[in-house]
C-alpha cells in the first residue's frame, strides 16, 4: 500500500437491485476473522421491514443529520430518493492508519465522490445480468409504489452506464459466484501498481 497507509478500502455500488447489499453482507460472514468491516452510513430515511439501526444504517432525522454534517462528519454526502446519506469519515480513516478492510455500499454519485477523497480505494461495479431481472427484483423487494419502482428503474438504467467509470465490474446472475469473484479481487489489491510496496520491489530487483 502507498506509504502512510496500512489497510484498504473497498468501494461497492449497483444500481438498485444489482445485488450489492447482498454480496457485502456475504463477504463480511466469509471474511469475519480477517479483519473486515463495514463501512454502516448514516440516512434520514425511515428504515424498512428488517433493518435495524447501527446494522444497515444509522437512521436518524434531519436535523441530526444537518448538524453531523455541518461538523464535517462525513467523507461524503448525497441526497437519494429525497432522503440524505452520508459516509463518516473516521472510520475510514482509521482503517486506512491500522489496517483492515472496510466495505462501503454506496451509490454511484457517492462512489465517485468517495474516490476523489480516498484515491488508493477500489471502485467496484455490481451489474445485474439483465434489465428484465433489474425489474423484478425491484418489484419483490415490495418497498415501494409503483411510481417509486419506475423512478429506480430509470435510475437503474441510466447508472449501468456508467460501469466503464469503475475499476472492476462483476455481472451478478448467481450470487454465490459473484462473491467469489468480488472476494478474489479484494484479496488481491495489494498486487495493484499503485498499491505495491516500492521498497520492496526495488529490493527484488536492486
Amino acid at each position: 500500500m502507498p506509504a502512510g497507509t496500512k489497510g484498504k478500502i473497498v468501494i461497492i455500488s449497483s444500481p438498485s437491485g444489482g445485488g450489492k447489499s447482498s454480496i457485502c453482507r456475504a463477504l463480511l460472514r466469509r471474511n469475519k476473522k480477517s479483519g473486515w468491516r463495514f463501512s454502516v452510513s448514516y440516512t434520514t430515511r425511515p428504515a424498512r421491514k428488517n433493518e435495524r439501526d447501527g446494522r444497515e444504517y444509522y437512521f436518524v432525522n434531519r436535523d441530526t443529520y444537518a448538524r453531523m454534517q455541518k461538523r464535517g462528519e462525513f467523507a461524503e454526502s448525497c441526497i437519494v430518493h429525497q432522503h440524505r446519506y452520508g459516509t463518516p469519515r473516521k472510520f475510514l480513516d482509521d482503517t486506512l492508519r491500522t489496517g483492515g478492510v472496510m466495505i462501503l455500499d454506496v451509490d454511484v454519485k457517492g462512489a465517485f465522490k468517495l474516490k476523489k477523497i480516498y484515491p488508493t480505494a477500489a471502485l467496484i461495479f455490481i451489474l445485474p445480468p439483465g434489465r428484465a431481472e433489474l425489474k423484478r427484483r425491484l418489484k419483490r423487494r415490495g418497498t415501494e409504489d409503483d411510481k417509486q419502482l419506475r423512478i429506480r428503474r430509470m435510475r437503474a438504467e441510466e447508472e449501468m452506464k456508467l460501469f466503464n467509470r469503475f475499476e472492476f465490474v462483476v455481472v451478478n446472475k448467481d450470487l454465490n459466484t459473484a462473491v467469489n469473484e468480488v472476494d478474489m479481487i479484494i484479496k488481491s489489491l495489494h498486487c495493484r501498481q499503485k498499491n505495491l510496496n516500492l521498497e520492496q520491489i526495488n529490493r527484488i530487483i536492486g
